[in-house]
């Protein structure tokens, strides 16, 4: 991948993901997150990693982003109003963004291998099967528990928004 396109997808992303925080409207952050999730479905592309984009876009940009508009319009939820501006807390959290990204600009600095570039695949494997066998061996139980607990809000989140028969 060339650097121009990197550097547009990352772009893109921290766009998009400071988009998904500063709205106020609900569903307008959650569509800023399926953008993210697509420009990171890019990057995993460009990485050679061509299942884990696939799967970034089919899961995550597809089914989780429909359960989470799905779950947004049942509760009916309305744009948040506005609120005074506490300079305080901004000036805190900037602060400690700040001092955030001064560490990691100073470790990747001192890192040699940071300062190299990637070098290429060796051999091809076939990522479909070595994660379904991973998938279905090592990690089923975490699997079926994540399968459970999607359940369980889904059921949860229909029972806060049902509304009382008067």
């Amino acid at each position: 991948m060339s650097p121009f396109l990197f550097w547009f997808f990352a772009f893109l992303m921290l766009v998009f993901g400071a988009a998904v925080v500063l709205n106020r409207n609900p569903i307008a952050s959650a569509l800023s997150l399926v953008i993210c999730f697509m420009g990171l479905s890019a990057l995993f592309m460009s990485l050679d990693a061509f299942f884990i984009g696939i799967i970034q876009v089919l899961v995550y940009a597809g089914a989780v982003m429909v359960l989470f508009l799905f779950i947004i319009m049942l509760l009916d939820l309305r744009a948040e109003q506005l609120r005074k501006i506490n300079y305080v807390a901004v000036a805190g959290g900037t602060a400690v963004a700040l001092a955030f990204f001064l560490q990691i600009y100073f470790v990747i600095r001192q890192l040699s291998a940071a300062q190299q570039p990637f070098p290429p695949l060796v051999q091809k494997t076939d990522d479909i099967h070595n994660i379904g066998t991973l998938l279905f061996t090592n990690y089923t139980l975490p699997f079926q528990i994540i399968g459970v607990l999607v359940l369980v809000a889904t059921i949860g989140v229909v029972v806060l928004s049902k509304r009382e028969l008067r």
